[in-house]
């Protein structure tokens, strides 16, 4: 199969370019210098002749996109319609990337891939545009939206990264308990990406998360523990201390039921994964220093 990944130079499209090539596939990388997502036609030109395209370009900035939702709609809503378009006039398969922040954070068990969305913020709105835009333009029934939360990884800035430092440069940090989630490694999501396409499953939205639950302060933790810090320069905080432009998900638990009835495996627990990847080759270096 021919690949293009969307998006390649960022800390998810690193890893899925990774894995992909590892598979031996035929991998084409695209950046935001190479192509322009909300200019339709240059993606009906960059689209043409793959066979699967994966998007994994998108405005992350969440905060920012509080003042400037214009600019993340382009990315996050008006992006993906362009190349969802476009993979279903070349007849490919688009794989979406997605978020949590689609749903409202205030649930008690994992949502499920088909749970009501409600988006609290203008990041939120723009990302729950996009997998609309990617169903609209879905003529063949097979582009796939995968929704992602708390991520982690090699080839970027992450949650991890950020704690360790700031441990290290001020001796203490203080990590939010109310905000509960996955840690989810960005390797591992590549992986249920290849496997989704390799098991030809039917159009549809699913979650790539890992299992389990944990706060960030769960997860400072561990990061600095990793790191060969002393877990007690991690201190407890709430949301309330650390107002922020955009409201953040109190709940950002997601159900995997969806994965399991097309017959694919879930990611494992997030501790089990975590593990994993401070035992992978160049992680520890680039996360953990």
């Amino acid at each position: 199969m021919r690949w293009l990944v969307v998006g390649g130079a960022g800390m998810l499209g690193q890893d899925v370019v990774a894995l992909l090539r590892e598979q031996g596939q035929d991998v084409e990388v695209s950046t935001r210098r190479d192509l322009d997502v909300t200019d339709a036609a240059a993606c009906m030109t960059a689209v043409a002749g793959f066979d699967v395209v994966v998007n994994c370009a998108a405005w992350t900035a969440v905060d920012d996109a509080e003042a400037q939702e214009g600019e993340a709609f382009g990315a996050n809503a008006v992006g993906p319609a362009n190349l969802a378009r476009a993979a279903s006039a070349a007849g490919a398969r688009l794989v979406h990337v997605s978020t949590d922040y689609v749903f409202d954070g205030e649930a008690t068990t994992p949502y499920a891939a088909d749970a009501p969305i409600a988006p609290r913020s203008a990041y939120g709105r723009t990302k729950a545009a996009g997998e609309w835009a990617v169903r609209a333009h879905d003529t063949h029934g097979r582009h796939v939206v995968l929704r992602v939360a708390w991520l982690y990884g090699a080839g970027g800035n992450s949650f991890p990264k950020t704690i360790v430092r700031l441990a290290r440069e001020r001796g203490s940090v203080n990590v939010v308990t109310d905000q509960v989630g996955q840690p989810t490694w960005t390797r591992d999501v590549a992986d249920v990406v290849w496997r989704v396409v390799s098991a030809d499953v039917p159009g549809g939205t699913f979650h790539a998360t890992s299992g389990g639950v944990a706060s960030w302060f769960d997860f400072a933790q561990e990061a600095v523990a990793a790191a060969g810090l002393d877990r007690s320069v991690v201190g407890t905080t709430t949301s309330d201390a650390f107002v922020r432009p955009a409201p953040r998900p109190s709940y950002s638990v997601l159900g995997h039921d969806e994965l399991v009835a097309v017959g694919v495996a879930p990611i494992g627990d997030w501790r089990e994964r975590w593990a994993a990847a401070c035992a992978s080759e160049g992680f520890a270096a680039a996360v953990l220093g």
